[in-house]
């Protein structure tokens, strides 16, 4: 058997991106440290490009670990690197095992993204491509992260500590194990901590993420029918406001603007933007348009249509779809005091409600 892992052929009968999506039963379901399986993973727009003055001392090469966190290495002068290698890289103590994401002059992009001054940072250093014997000993471990998160929920529960472990990664040569947990209040885990090590005999790190975090480590299906975002491709969270739900015409509902997490949707955020722009080119709708038939008031807009809807004051059931255009029109016709004779004729769609319901927007001033 060769020291080292053959690049060209690297297979492993383990789901080693532990991430976003499984690799289906098949003749290459083995090969799962394909990119398409990790959520982590970089578009290298760069990778055809060879710089001419490039330092070959100053190197570095963006590696990944558990489909949740990558971090940046010095890549050794003497080692050529390509993405998806297998590697074992410096840790605090020991080595971890990673596969690489990206390289090439794309990283120093990435790092500059990211705010991390190679001259100032204490970037770690890759050791090696990965041999046999630590991938094998990377895999053990592996197998052992579903019965330590069981195991170590038990005793946190013995201790009556109130807090959540939600995942559990081990250090590729197994000599530390790092456990995420979530927890309402400040926790006293010392004594968790002596147990954990009395029953794996490998040394803890406790972290405590947010329940955004958590809701990518756990997945779940979205109320689209759709995989968390989180857990498929977002890895940079971005606060989200109810004010983009409000840009949008949505219903101020918080059981339907909150995710799994119990936050606002990530994907509030997505097409705000597009719905800013194209309300830009919308009228007041504090203006009343008037007609000899009566004065009508704003009810409701659909931005991407460019459609704005109104009632008659004595008629508010009755909805009216204006084109914007048309409604510029009338309030201009109503500045000049012309007054049209109805606005059915403007109308392109006609609705009938029933008595408004204002239940949500009572139960959004209690949310906010």
């Amino acid at each position: 058997m060769n020291e080292y892992i053959d690049k060209s052929t690297q297979t492993i009968d383990l789901n080693t991106s532990r991430g976003c999506c499984m690799p289906s039963d098949g003749e290459n379901s083995k090969k799962v440290n394909q990119l398409r399986c990790c959520k982590l993973s970089s578009f290298n727009w760069l990778e055809d490009y060879k710089n001419p003055i490039e330092d070959e001392e100053q190197l570095y090469v963006e590696v990944r670990f558990k489909n949740d966190h990558k971090d940046f290495f010095k890549q050794p002068a003497d080692l050529l690197l390509s993405v998806g290698d297998v590697v074992a890289v410096e840790a605090v103590s020991g080595h971890d095992i990673g596969i690489v994401s990206l390289t090439g002059d794309a990283v120093m992009l990435q790092m500059k993204r990211k705010k991390v001054d190679p001259a100032k940072s204490d970037i770690k250093k890759v050791y090696r491509y990965a041999r046999t014997a630590d991938v094998e000993n990377w895999l053990k471990a592996i197998e052992m992260e579903d019965k330590t998160i069981f195991k170590s929920r038990e005793i946190a529960m013995n201790l009556g500590l109130e807090m959540k472990i939600n995942d559990v990664e081990y250090q590729g040569d197994k000599t530390k194990a790092v456990f995420y947990y979530t927890a309402n209040d400040r926790v006293d885990f010392r004594e968790l901590i002596k147990k954990l090590a009395e029953n794996f005999h490998i040394r803890i790190e406790m972290r405590q993420i947010g329940v955004r975090q958590e809701a990518a480590k756990l997945g779940g299906i979205g109320s689209c029918g759709r995989e968390l975002c989180c857990a498929s491709w977002i890895s940079n969270f971005k606060s989200v406001s109810t004010n983009s739900a409000r840009v949008q015409q949505l219903s101020l509902n918080p059981q339907k603007l909150a995710g799994q997490c119990g936050k606002l949707k990530c994907c509030l955020n997505y097409e705000v933007d597009d719905y800013a722009d194209a309300l830009k080119t919308f009228p007041d709708n504090r203006v009343p348009l008037k007609s000899k038939k009566g004065i009508a008031f704003y009810k409701k807009s659909d931005v991407l249509k460019q459609v704005m809807w109104y009632a008659y004051k004595s008629d508010p059931n009755n909805l009216m779809a204006i084109h914007i255009d048309q409604v510029k029109k009338l309030i201009q016709m109503n500045k000049n005091n012309k007054f049209p004779a109805d606005l059915e004729g403007f109308a392109i769609e006609k609705e009938q409600i029933a008595n408004a319901d204002n239940s949500d927007i009572d139960q959004l001033s209690s949310y906010i």
